[in-house]
């Protein structure tokens, strides 16, 4: 089977903050950038594997700071780290506050997706293999990431 670079899996989108976006602190509700970090990792999963998936856990969600009414948000999305059928997908997440033209993170998230047939079978993914060294880090600490998943599948 063949492999991608995890560039080959990049994905980013950028969207305007607005009003009806944010809580009584006028800061995005962090619903909705969850909902904006399932469908960007989707896309990427997508992208690597060339076919349907599905979100099978949020592994991890770190919001680190909040986004305002009238920043841009910009999601970017990557393949991991690759099972047989199941793909790590790294979701990085900023605000940039245009007029001041400051850029900040606000939230890391890790999601696990499986790549599926039309009948919603799992099916196989090409491997991934990472180029810079922050694509090395995520790589090579992946393995750790899956077991802390699979302890805590094993506590239902």
């Amino acid at each position: 089977m063949k492999s991608f670079s995890i560039n080959h899996s990049r994905t980013v989108q950028t969207r305007l903050i607005l009003p009806p976006d944010t809580n009584h602190l006028d800061t995005i509700f962090g619903g909705k950038v969850l909902a904006y970090i399932d469908e960007i990792a989707a896309l990427s999963a997508m992208k690597h594997a060339n076919s349907t998936v599905v979100t099978a856990s949020i592994d991890s969600v770190d919001f680190v700071s909040s986004a305002t009414a009238g920043d841009a948000l910009t999601l970017e999305a990557c393949v991991t780290y690759t099972g047989t059928s199941s793909m790590e997908v790294y979701v990085k997440v900023t605000a940039h506050d245009l007029i001041k033209d400051e850029v900040r993170l606000t939230t890391e998230s890790f999601l696990t997706l499986v790549a599926v047939n039309e009948q919603g079978k799992p099916i196989s993914v090409p491997k991934v293999f990472p180029e810079t060294e922050e694509e090395k880090h995520l790589y090579e600490t992946a393995p750790k990431r899956r077991e802390n998943r699979k302890k805590r599948s094993l506590i239902r």
